[in-house]
């Protein structure tokens, strides 16, 4: 079934409206937080007196507080305060400082309530053993890459979720293996008194000795010279400045510089690899995005919407050796139906406006965060991309697991298991302007992939999904993921 570049964005957009994107979600109790304790016969307006927040050993108040729709001292209808407190907890339970929080509202009067916060704080400081695939997914190295254990990076990480008591993460991670790599990351969210702005830093050096150089028949090729010498250096550094005005919108301007050099017999197997016969390519690039998220739970959501509008600069002041304009769209709807049932639909769009990209930028399905359930093992390169996934899932296991006697620290005394039976639909296309043969078969041509799966959601919101997936190509396997997809 062939379709062109506007029956396409016809359908993309229909689906869009027809589930909903752009409606006010009803907000509901997410399981994985308690109830708010409500009387049974509670008054019609309620004030309150004030606020306490019990168990935030580490963590400020004030970045508790700042999360709070309330204040004291003021009037409120009580299905309306009702309605904040549950959006307030889900809000303080994002900031992924705590294993659990409950808001309690104390009634000292008929009318009159004091704010209880109680809060458990996760175990901030976390060293870990890197240990992952250097693969885009876990079938593409089970499958197109023979299981090769070489293709493993393998490091030490340090990370501390909450310097300083201000929500502040700082990571650095050193890596061998099939990528070698030194990453750091600081990320301050507030640096005024009034807690809207902050700012966060990040610098990344990588090198790798096999590197894709194209794709073809969909798939990535990988090249390593005779002498396996280091093909690929890259140096990476930016400086992000967020500003979050309301609770639920945020805006973030990026300015970086990126250096990458190659070897010159990548130049050979490619000489298009960075779209000029220099081997090396330097740009600073400026990015603004403006997100939109009001989900349950960031890791794994039930209910909420979620948009994220971005518009990147690629070459600034020096435009010789690139000169790029990128754009994307992320648009989620998680519908809660109950607390056993949801439905969750996601757009995502995203465009090249030049004809040909350097190696380095090439975007596709297939590449994350873009894919279709079935093609987890190609990559469909192109300027423009289209998907919409949707999942309708089951929740049949909810339980807690206390392991107190066996282990005496509190933030991991508990352990929640969560399991979903999901069944799921995606489609989309990629318009690839330069018609490359080799890649015909998928690109410029409208994709489908379905299937059913299991979700298991388990401790720190820790996801795997196992999914058995179908595509139009008449092609089936079985996949394994580690985080939500979408």
């Amino acid at each position: 079934m062939k379709l062109n570049f506007s029956h396409i964005v016809k359908i993309l957009l229909f689906s869009g409206i027809f589930f909903g994107f752009w409606q006010p979600s009803a907000k509901a109790q997410d399981t994985a937080l308690p109830p708010i304790v409500t009387p049974s016969n509670p008054p019609e307006k309620v004030r309150v007196n004030n606020i306490y927040v019990i168990g935030n050993e580490k963590t400020r108040k004030s970045i508790i507080l700042r999360e709070l729709d309330f204040i004291t001292d003021f009037d409120y209808d009580w299905n309306t305060f009702l309605e904040i407190l549950i959006a307030d907890q889900q809000k303080i339970y994002n900031l992924r400082l705590f294993t659990t929080v409950e808001i309690s509202p104390l009634f000292i009067t008929e009318d009159e309530v004091e704010i209880l916060i109680t809060v458990q704080e996760r175990w901030y400081i976390v060293p870990s053993i890197i240990f992952r695939l250097a693969d885009r997914n876990f079938a593409e190295w089970w499958t197109n890459q023979g299981r090769d254990l070489s293709r493993v990076n393998y490091g030490l990480r340090l990370s501390h979720g909450n310097v300083g008591g201000r929500n502040e993460k700082l990571r650095f991670a050193g890596q061998l293996g099939f990528t070698r790599a030194l990453d750091l990351r600081y990320n301050k969210p507030y640096i005024d008194k009034n807690q809207k702005q902050g700012l966060a830093f990040r610098l990344n050096f990588a090198e790798q000795k096999t590197i894709p150089i194209r794709s073809a028949n969909n798939r990535q090729v990988f090249y390593t010279n005779e002498n396996e010498e280091i093909l690929r250096e890259n140096f990476l550094t930016s400086l992000t400045y967020t500003y979050r005005r309301s609770f639920y919108n945020f805006h973030f301007l990026t300015l970086g510089y990126n250096s990458t050099t190659i070897n010159p017999d990548v130049l050979q197997e490619n000489p298009d690899y960075f779209q000029s016969e220099n081997n090396k390519l330097r740009y600073l690039y400026a990015s603004y995005t403006f997100r939109h998220d009001r989900r349950d739970n960031v890791a794994y959501a039930t209910d909420g919407e979620f948009l994220e509008l971005t518009a990147t600069k690629y070459g600034i002041f020096f435009v010789d050796e690139l000169d790029e304009v990128e754009v994307s769209i992320t648009a989620n709807r998680y519908f809660k139906i109950n607390d056993k049932f949801h439905f969750n639909t996601g757009l995502t769009a995203n465009w090249f406006l030049s004809q040909t990209q350097p190696y380095t930028l090439v975007r596709g399905i297939g590449y994350n965060p873009y894919f279709i359930r079935g093609y987890e093992l190609n990559v469909i390169e192109g300027q423009q991309l289209y998907t919409h996934k949707n999942s309708f899932r089951w929740k049949f296991v909810d339980w807690q697991i206390d392991i107190g006697k066996f282990v005496p620290l509190d933030q991991f005394s508990v352990i929640p298991i969560k399991l979903y039976l999901s069944a799921n639909f995606d489609h989309g296309f990629v318009k690839d302007r330069n018609n490359i043969p080799e890649n015909a078969r998928l690109t410029n041509t409208y994709l489908f992939g379905y299937g059913t799966g299991i979700d298991l959601v388990g401790l720190y919101d820790a996801v795997f999904r196992f999914e058995l997936s179908f595509n139009n190509q008449g092609e089936s396997n079985f996949f394994l993921n580690i985080r939500a997809p979408f």
